[in-house]
């Protein structure tokens, strides 16, 4: 059976739409007559995703929504519904959009596809952890576990992305509008002020001087500027997708004082809190780590990560193995140690994810705190120059005026 969107009228001549499963359209056309409805339009899903196919696999959703319907999903599974009738009654219950997402899904897994390989055909709304973190599940016969687990781990990275994005919120914007002004000055209010300078024929002071050619050359190749900035960050991007370019870029990221930090801190936190969903769900330890460092974006501990695996494939410790990388915040290590040796490593796990979560909060607060008294202080300090080179051929005059 197929699924098949259908736009209807009742008996009022209020327009109902949805999704119906069956052997034909026209089939769903008598069932919707059957129910009382007038059929306007039945497409196919199947049919459809070949001219919005590409449009639904790039939408995204909210991650409140993608807990939500997972959260309903794990308990459709765990009173016993089977996952295709759990999937259809979700079907009632999620936004037009979304139904034909579930839809679709539902009709790869009548296919004889897994749960996670009919998500694959729709990455923007099911992202690449959630996906691994299905797979697993279905391979441990875990899944319900695993999809509450994953809505608890969405809901907490939302709440943490919503902080560090308020802390970021007024830096940025004083940087823009710091820039905006200067940007102001330079092109429009110094020419028209200079301009009495030069016609004055005094000979202008050294800063003046600088700040005349400064908003000349902004004036004249403002535009060539900004088109050649946009051509380098372009093909700075695309140079990151070369995999050496992009390994010795993120080798200099993790060399920097803050930002290697920044991501330390981040991809140990990403590695801790899949490891802990997953070995709760009683995944193997050694696929734990293999799934986690996929999901590593930086790319030396990626690598470490992987080394890591082959020493505990080897019967090596885990906290060992990551401690030969010396890669990995040491509060990490540690931690590791004191849960393999207590025997409490999923717990452990937990809570290293906790608090490497914790400590990147209170990283990016501290930065976001320095960082707003200087972008205002060097907004002040270019202000003053601006103003200086202004105002001393104006007391140069007034001094020739006086003698």
């Amino acid at each position: 059976m197929a699924a098949f969107e259908y736009l209807a009228l009742d008996v009022d001549g209020r327009s109902k739409k949805g999704i119906l499963t069956g052997d034909s359209s026209r089939q769903v056309r008598s069932l919707l007559r059957n129910q009382g409805f007038f059929p306007i339009e039945v497409h196919a899903v199947v049919e459809s995703a070949g001219r919005s196919g590409r449009i639904l696999s790039k939408q995204r959703i909210s991650p409140a929504n993608l807990a939500l319907i997972t959260r309903q999903l794990a308990t459709l599974l765990r009173a016993g519904i089977p996952l295709e009738e759990s999937l259809r009654a979700m079907e009632k219950q999620v936004s037009r959009r979304l139904q034909s997402v579930i839809a679709g899904v539902r009709e790869r897994i009548t296919e004889g596809a897994s749960l996670h390989e009919a998500m694959s055909g729709y990455p923007g709304i099911y992202p690449e952890l959630y996906r691994i973190m299905v797979e697993a599940g279905e391979a441990s016969g875990r899944l319900e576990e695993v999809l509450d687990r994953l809505a608890d781990y969405t809901e907490s990275r939302q709440a943490l992305r919503q902080k560090l994005s308020m802390a970021l919120i007024y830096p940025s914007l004083v940087t823009i509008v710091a820039f905006a002004v200067v940007m102001v000055l330079l092109t429009y209010v110094v020419p028209e002020v200079v301009r009495v300078f030069e016609q004055s024929g005094q000979r202008l002071p050294l800063l003046t001087l600088w700040l005349i050619n400064i908003s000349g050359f902004l004036r004249n190749n403002g535009l060539y500027l900004f088109a050649g900035l946009a051509g380098m960050l372009l093909l700075w991007r695309w140079l990151l997708k070369k995999p050496w370019i992009r390994l010795q870029w993120h080798r200099l990221l993790l060399k920097l004082p803050v930002i290697g930090r920044v991501n330390r801190t981040v991809d140990s936190a990403r590695l801790a809190r899949t490891m802990a969903i997953l070995t709760k769900s009683g995944v193997p330890l050694l696929d734990a780590l293999n799934i986690g460092g996929r999901l590593v974006r930086n790319l030396p501990l990626r690598q470490s990560i992987e080394n890591a695996a082959d020493s505990v494939r080897e019967g090596g410790r885990l906290h060992t193995a990551l401690n030969k990388a010396g890669s990995f915040p040491p509060i990490l290590i540690h931690m590791l140690a004191a849960g393999e040796d207590s025997g409490e490593l999923e717990d452990m796990l937990e809570r290293i994810a906790s608090h490497q979560e914790a400590e990147l909060e209170t990283t990016v607060s501290a930065i976001t705190t320095i960082m707003e008294p200087v972008i205002i202080l060097i907004m002040g300090v270019v202000v003053l120059l601006i103003v200086l080179a202004i105002l001393l051929p104006i007391f140069e005059m007034n001094q020739l005026v006086g003698a």
